[in-house]
């Protein structure tokens, strides 16, 4: 039996799928495989985000699983974009956070805290690919402490008037690009405990649009695919109907947000350490060295299957988090755990297979050396570990571990 069947029969994680799941990651996979992967190195080169790969992902109806088809979605779970997610990030992370941010940062706040009118206003051409979505939530001083934004919206004569800046925004400055929701301080209130805090409010903002620029893209070490920008809004007038949720509810919602992106994330994750697992098998199988496989060395077999190992808990966990999300079920511990779990799998998996892999792992042609270098953003964003572990130690009653 060859390398690719095993995969194919053991361990690609689809056995336990539902049939109509199974029938969509043999899809994308086969689309990983025959159309990304291809051109990977190209576009990791050239550090550019492949727009008509995205047009086919449209096409294909990625950007639409979990959107309604009253809002022109396919009407699927949330199983299925971390299904389609982990496909991709086999075989290239970079295309993979382009559809996760897309969907997960992007389109579902609008989805799930929209008014009528604005689901119909961006959701159908978000849905098809036609364009992309962005979270502007980090900013130098804030990201995991939001409640020190800096970027301010003033309510008069019916507009809000946005000042600030926002950095490492996910699919902010693609030709694509129609709409970025900004957290913002929209005004003072008074807390629990007595204190003023900011009051923080969600933003549509389309674009383009007067005072709104999307700075020149970051020179990464890793996901050189995928567009991110630093943001400077600069009186940024839009709609007060632009105001996305109610008025003060923007801490509320971005944590939200973040607790189901956490598990699209996690899928990526998982996506990366089975990829390097599939590309570990492979070398371990057919590199001979001595007159023998270097798979025949027990240290191989057993890294190899220490590999395994934190794919199959890695993705056990976020299937359990996936599928919490459609039951309706509780899942912000899950989604914390998924994350943690599988991004640390990524990061172990991706050292093993470059040193499985020896000198020929550690060149950028080799999709290892990419993962490699692509897996070291996985422990940090969308939420640090530490933010993952002290969200998980304050479910055990550790209620000052994190926030107070």
């Amino acid at each position: 039996m060859t390398a690719t069947a095993v995969l194919d029969d053991v361990i690609d994680g689809t056995e336990m799928l539902s049939a109509e799941h199974q029938e969509l990651a043999r899809t994308v996979r086969r689309f990983a495989d025959e159309v990304v992967a291809p051109a990977s190195y190209e576009y990791d080169t050239a550090r550019r985000l492949p727009m008509e790969i995205i047009a086919q992902m449209g096409e294909m109806g990625l950007f639409g699983l979990p959107i309604p088809t009253e809002y022109g979605g396919q009407g699927k779970d949330y199983m299925s974009l971390c299904v389609a997610v982990e496909q991709l990030g086999r075989v290239d992370q970079s295309i993979a956070v382009t559809l996760e941010a897309g969907l997960g940062l992007g389109a579902m706040p609008i989805l799930k805290f929209g008014t009528e009118e604005q689901k119909r206003a961006y959701l159908p051409a978000l849905a098809r690919g036609e364009a992309l979505a962005a979270f502007g939530l980090t900013e130098a001083e804030a990201g995991s402490d939001a409640g020190a934004t800096q970027t301010t919206a003033v309510l008069a004569d019916g507009w809000w008037t946005i000042n600030g800046t926002k950095q490492y925004i996910t699919n902010s400055g693609t030709p694509i690009t129609s709409v970025v929701t900004v957290t913002c301080v929209t005004g003072r209130k008074v807390g629990k405990d007595g204190t003023e805090k900011p009051e923080l409010s969600t933003i549509i903002v389309p674009t383009p649009i007067d005072g709104f620029t999307a700075l020149p893209a970051y020179d990464k070490i890793g996901w050189n695919t995928s567009d991110t920008h630093p943001l400077v809004l600069d009186d940024v007038r839009v709609p007060e109907g632009n105001l996305l949720g109610a008025r003060g509810k923007g801490f509320s919602n971005f944590l939200s947000v973040l607790d189901e992106g956490r598990v699209a994330f996690a899928a990526l994750c998982v996506g990366a350490a089975q990829g390097c697992l599939e590309q570990a098998v492979e070398r371990a199988k057919t590199r001979v060295v001595f007159g023998r496989p270097i798979g025949d060395n027990q240290h191989i077999a057993f890294t190899i299957a220490r590999m395994r190992s934190r794919v199959h808990a890695a993705r056990a966990v976020m299937h359990d988090a996936a599928r919490r999300i459609d039951a309706g079920m509780p899942f912000t511990e899950q989604a914390s755990l998924a994350k943690l779990i599988s991004s640390e799998a990524a990061v172990a998996n991706a050292n093993d297979a470059t040193q499985i892999w020896g000198g020929e792992g550690f060149m950028n042609k080799n999709v290892v050396a990419r993962h490699l270098r692509d897996c070291r953003i996985l422990t940090l964003g969308e939420g640090s570990t530490e933010v993952q572990l002290a969200i998980i130690a304050r479910t055990l009653g550790f209620e000052k571990s994190f926030g107070g």
